[in-house]
């Protein structure tokens, strides 16, 4: 019993400590998990930061649209005839003037040859040399003319001679009677001749205009370019027959260029005649210029948009007809916008944010952005000027700390 007793005093005394120790060793371990902790947080990132900057630039309105050429003409033959020949093809450059093709001019040469001999036949029966290229002549000063005019004038002579005998009672009735026929006869001669002398004259005029014509079907036979610009399309070949205006080629200019656009009718009030143009094409990454010069007067019901047209210049023929374009119309000049580097932006789910360092952190900041300018992209509404960012942040989220490095 007394065995007991004290082996129960014993456990007694030894359960105080053995509440203690679970206490104390998690004391120690907790000491140990603090210090680990403190031993495993990352350093500071090491970042660089932009300052938030003032930028004056040109308002635009973005659209976009289709270029066209300004001029665009099917050339087609006047004259019907065989095709000869034909120096260009899809893709040639061609002169105002350049011969493009020719019909075989054969024909057409006979018939100048035909044209002119009856011309000189006309001018010999109206007593002009036959080579010549004056045709005037008074009708009075032909041949046939001035002979009726020698006959008429004979005639009055007779009839005022035998008038005079007859009132003296010299000759019979019947002699005055024959001498004023005679004249009738003659005047009708005159007349007669003056007519004639006039159909000559302008059966020579007639000639005169059929060689003119046959001179000019002769040339037809030679298509000639109307306009600087560049063969699209050959649509005939040598050896064809052609009718007249059978297309040959078709021919665009090329420089300058017509740029269509389709603005949006809550910005058509702002695009004015006279406007600078900026624009791009697939494929290419030149910036052209344009100018405004043509604007729909009504807007479009379908899409409620206003058409306008710009004037592209296009010297080296860089822009092709038919190109899709994007363009941007300069409609105010100097507006004042604020602008950070493009690296300091960071889209996450349609939302764009910047970081900036505030007590050795990284903190975000929602933004709305607008135009790319170069390297630099415009801050719309979030952040103002002279505010600070990180420029390229990567994978840095806010509340990591970090370390400014420039």
């Amino acid at each position: 019993m007394t065995w007991l007793g004290s082996t129960g005093k014993g456990w007694g005394r030894l359960l105080p400590v053995a509440l203690l120790l679970p206490f104390a060793l998690a004391a120690c371990d907790g000491d140990q998990s603090a210090t680990a902790v403190i031993e495993n947080s990352p350093p500071p990132r090491q970042v660089k930061i932009a300052t938030a900057v003032e930028a004056k630039v040109a308002r635009t309105v973005s659209a976009t649209g289709t270029l066209a050429a300004e001029d665009q003409v099917v050339l087609g033959t006047k004259v019907v005839g065989r095709l000869g020949e034909i120096s260009v093809d899809l893709g040639s450059r061609v002169r105002k003037g350049q011969a493009i093709a020719r019909i075989d001019p054969s024909d057409y040469r006979l018939r100048v040859d035909q044209a002119e001999a009856a011309l000189q036949q006309a001018r010999v029966r109206l007593g002009l040399p036959a080579e010549g290229t004056s045709d005037k002549i008074e009708p009075e000063q032909t041949s046939a003319v001035r002979q009726a005019a020698a006959g008429l004038k004979e005639a009055r002579l007779t009839h005022d001679r035998m008038t005079k005998l007859w009132e003296n009672n010299y000759i019979a009735r019947a002699e005055l009677d024959a001498a004023v026929a005679q004249l009738a006869i003659a005047e009708g001669q005159y007349q007669n001749a003056l007519e004639e002398a006039r159909i000559r004259q302008g059966l020579l005029f007639q000639r005169r205009s059929e060689l003119e014509i046959a001179r000019q079907q002769l040339d037809d036979t030679i298509i000639v370019s109307p306009m600087d610009g560049a063969v699209s399309e050959r649509q005939a070949s040598v050896g064809q027959y052609l009718i007249a205006g059978a297309p040959v080629v078709t021919l665009v200019r090329m420089d300058p260029l017509r740029l269509r656009l389709a603005v949006p009718e809550r910005q058509a009030g702002s695009v004015r005649v006279g406007q600078a143009v900026e624009l791009t094409v697939e494929g290419d990454s030149r910036r052209y210029s344009g100018r405004v010069v043509r604007l729909s007067p009504a807007i479009s019901e379908n899409n409620r948009t206003l058409l306008i047209e710009a004037e592209v210049p296009n010297r080296d023929a860089g822009l092709r007809p038919g190109s899709f374009a994007k363009a941007d119309i300069i409609v105010e000049a100097g507006e004042q916008i604020v602008t950070v580097p493009r690296d300091a932006i960071i889209t996450f789910a349609g939302i764009d944010k910047v970081l900036s360092v505030e007590e050795g952190q990284a903190v975000e900041k929602r933004v709305r952005t607008g135009r790319r300018i170069g390297e630099q992209i415009e801050i719309i509404e979030g952040v103002a000027a002279g505010y600070q960012v990180i420029v390229d942040p990567g994978n840095l989220v806010a509340g990591q700390p970090v370390n400014v490095v420039n």
